[in-house]
Parts: structure tokens; C-alpha cells; sequence
């Protein structure tokens, strides 16, 4: 089962994050949560849920997320 483990501004930024939790050997997927007047609009990043917790510490010591 899939969890969200971030939300992203935009597309860019949560690709960006996705490559890095795949670098970690982790699996994660993004997909947006609406979609703004400019065609662009917040993205969830996602990890399993058995990898949630791993992945948070990844991008909180990366500087990938707060």
C-alpha cells in the first residue's frame, strides 16, 4: 500500500524527489492532487508503506523536505 510521504509544489519538484528515493533503492510514485489555473498544481510523493519511515529520514537529511 502506497503512503504520502510529501507533498511537492509542483511536478518538477516531486520527480526530483522520486529520483531520489529510487536512488536509495526505494520505491516511491508521484501523482497530483489537483490541478491550478496554470495546468500545474501540488503532487504527492509517494513510498510503500513498509519503506514510509526510511524514506522520510531520506529527504529530511537530504534537505529533500522540512
Amino acid at each position: 500500500m502506497w503512503t504520502v510521504i510529501h507533498i511537492a509544489a509542483n511536478r518538477a519538484q516531486a520527480e526530483m524527489l522520486k529520483g531520489l528515493l529510487e536512488s536509495e533503492g526505494l520505491m516511491s510514485d508521484v501523482r497530483p492532487t489537483g490541478i491550478s489555473m496554470l495546468g500545474d498544481g501540488d503532487f504527492e510523493v509517494l513510498a510503500l508503506e513498509s519503506e514510509a519511515e526510511e524514506a522520510r529520514e531520506i529527504l529530511s537529511e537530504t534537505g529533500g523536505c522540512p
